[in-house]
């Protein structure tokens, strides 16, 4: 079979596995949102910022330090989590109790910041990350050829999605983590540091974000716009998939990655607009999102 639909099969199996490593930074960013509003019903609009500083700190490990990937991988989630903790601390925390709005205005003040000092630090155009040796070239699959950079990003975003819903879901700290949110008085009785495990979520849900990052350096230019240039898909995915619902995050993610790829096949005219449209059906039909709770 040489086409599909009409389509060379390679350039239809190739749109498919970019709409699917798009997906995947998707669910990872989306997860990080997810996991700060079901958790502390913060509307974080500095996660994109937060991922562009990912990217940034593994092109200054690289190129500044000589810090390979691997070390960055390493790293820079858990600095891009050290800042979210010092974030929340010291500005978010002030909120807690107010309404929604008033965290995500602070947060979206916030990534303006962010992003313009990365703006007069480094301008508006990218810089480029290499590609770690083990993962130059592509796998021959006889249909197409599979970058292996890209079948990587694929497998580490899955482990590291699937991991954060184990933990949530399934453990025992995660049902600390929801107990916390919904009555943090009756926590607090047990003995637990409800605000230390405040935190400690918050800068969870960023470092997934600067993990993101790190994962998409070597694939995008590294620039100061990479965030506010994804923030909003990524916000439409989290409302399509349920505010709050860490599985409808990965699963909305990677299916509307896959969706907004196919479309650049056949009709690529709406690819940038599908996810919107898509939203937009959605919340018609189900407000709450596919995996929301109604109220």
């Amino acid at each position: 079979m040489d086409s599909i639909f009409g389509v060379p099969i390679q350039a239809f199996m190739g749109q498919l596995m970019l709409g699917l490593v798009n997906g995947c930074f998707y669910a990872l960013l989306s997860l990080g949102l997810a996991v700060i509003f079901g958790m502390l019903n913060i509307v974080n609009f500095a996660h994109g910022a937060l991922y562009m500083v990912g990217a940034f700190l593994a092109w200054m490990l690289l190129n500044l330090a000589g810090v390979n990937y691997w070390v960055a991988l390493l790293l820079v989630p858990l600095a891009v989590g050290a800042l979210g903790a010092l974030i929340e601390t010291t500005l978010l925390r002030w909120l807690q109790g107010l309404d929604h709005l008033y965290g995500l205005l602070l947060t979206f003040g916030l990534a303006l910041i962010i992003e313009g000092v990365f703006r007069e630090a480094y301008g508006s155009s990218g810089q480029p990350y290499d590609l770690p040796p083990v993962f130059k070239g592509a796998f021959d699959l006889g249909f197409m050829f599979l970058p292996k950079y890209r079948a990587w990003v694929v497998a580490a975003s899955l482990v590291a999605c699937l991991a954060t819903w184990y933990v949530i879901e399934k453990t025992r700290l995660g049902a600390y983590l929801r107990a916390g949110t919904e009555n943090p008085n009756l926590v607090k009785a047990f003995g637990i540091n409800v605000p230390l495990m405040v935190t400690l979520t918050y800068a969870f849900g960023v470092g997934l974000a600067g993990l993101a990052g790190v994962m998409a350096a070597p694939i995008y230019q590294v620039s100061p716009l990479m965030g506010s240039n994804i923030i909003i898909i990524v916000f439409a995915v989290v409302v399509i998939g349920g505010m709050g619902s860490i599985l409808g995050s990965i699963i909305t993610g990677l299916a509307l990655g896959l969706i907004e790829g196919l479309t650049k096949v056949f009709y690529a005219e709406i690819s940038t607009t599908v996810v919107f449209i898509i939203m937009a059906v959605v919340l018609m039909f189900r407000p709450a999102g596919l995996f929301g709770r109604e109220k």
